[in-house]
């Protein structure tokens, strides 16, 4: 598959906006217990090259067939639109106001939160980013909200540029998100993902990054073997070009949060690089503890917030707390300061 290997080199995207502060989720994870929803599953092309295969995939009880337009299939580069969409939705909810599947964005935040450059390169590739999303068409009995149907759909209804700059360039969007895609927001089917996330250079770390967070999260570990992370990525390369791949990912050793290594039998571990607590180990801060903390960081998660200070009590030596509500806060406080020093 063009494009999929890549030789830009193994390190991660320079921060080109270090100072923007942008909490993002994951729209595509699954929901709760044993249900699949569409993270499991390659909707988007690795290819940065023009994709124009009709793809079929199926999994346990779910199939998929992804058709692109003449412009290609959506590309995982693409999916950044959506993560930002889905993100600015979630802040939304998070902070009790009212929503709906049509966002309106600028187009200059979108670039920034999503680590793009803001040039007119960076805007012309916004729009074909748009119309891939648009015209790629998928058909598939995937689970959102615990709802199942057969249903063809795009990866976006609509989108139209509402205002231009005088030389050209788009300033306001909005973006009418797929029926499907809503429904798993309004169900906070997501995951916060790493901002590090929008820096890797190659559509298949990022790929596997989403399915380490997806199938590894906070547990110990992830174990799968070659042939099935193959399969889950969407690769089309053959297995001995994709282990040497995923080797080569292993070296590099730059995934967010999580670090991969191999065992016999083209076996892959994946582990959290954070302290993994065990069920019911360390303090919690309680629900009025959690209010607060969404007050002082308006639109956060307050569970991410939450699940990365008790991480930082433990790699600071699980001291002990007599008020786990005040040291949390006193957590959140001095990160709440830094992003506006920032």
């Amino acid at each position: 598959m063009g494009g999929e290997a890549g030789s830009e080199g193994r390190r991660l995207l320079p921060d080109r906006h270090p100072t923007a502060d942008f909490v993002v989720c994951d729209i595509l994870d699954a929901l709760p217990k044993n249900d699949l929803a569409s993270m499991e599953h390659p909707l988007f092309s690795l290819s940065t090259r023009a994709d124009l295969r009709v793809l079929s995939y199926a999994h346990n009880d779910v199939t998929v067939t992804i058709t692109p337009s003449v412009r290609g299939r959506a590309t995982l580069f693409d999916k950044d639109i959506l993560i930002y969409c889905i993100s600015q939705l979630m802040a939304a909810l998070n902070a009790g106001r009212p929503v709906s599947r049509t966002v309106h964005l600028r187009a200059h935040d979108l670039l920034v939160a999503t680590n793009r450059e803001t040039s007119g390169d960076g805007y012309r590739r916004l729009v074909e980013a748009f119309e891939r999303l648009a015209g790629t068409r998928i058909t598939t009995n995937i689970s959102t909200a615990e709802i199942e149907e057969t249903t063809g759909f795009g990866l976006i209804e609509a989108w139209q540029i509402q205002r231009r700059t005088r030389g050209g360039r788009m300033v306001s969007v909005k973006v009418s998100l797929a029926e499907w895609l809503y429904r798993a927001v309004l169900a906070k089917s997501v995951l916060t993902l790493s901002r590090d996330y929008f820096r890797l250079r190659k559509p298949l770390e990022r790929r596997i990054y989403e399915l380490a967070r997806k199938h590894c999260g906070h547990q110990p570990e992830w174990r799968v073997s070659l042939a099935v992370l193959a399969h889950k990525s969407g690769s089309a390369s053959p297995i001995r070009v994709f282990r040497r791949m995923i080797r080569d990912m292993i070296a590099a050793d730059h995934l967010p949060d999580y670090e991969l290594a191999e065992a016999a039998g083209d076996i892959i571990h994946v582990r959290p690089r954070r302290v993994v607590l065990a069920p019911g180990e360390g303090p919690r801060p309680g629900a009025a503890a959690l209010d607060e903390a969404r007050r002082l960081i308006p639109g956060a998660d307050a569970y991410a917030l939450e699940a990365d200070w008790r991480a930082w009590w433990a790699a600071t030596g699980r001291p002990r707390l007599r008020s786990p509500d005040a040291a949390f806060l006193g957590w959140v406080r001095k990160r709440a300061g830094a992003r506006s020093k920032g």
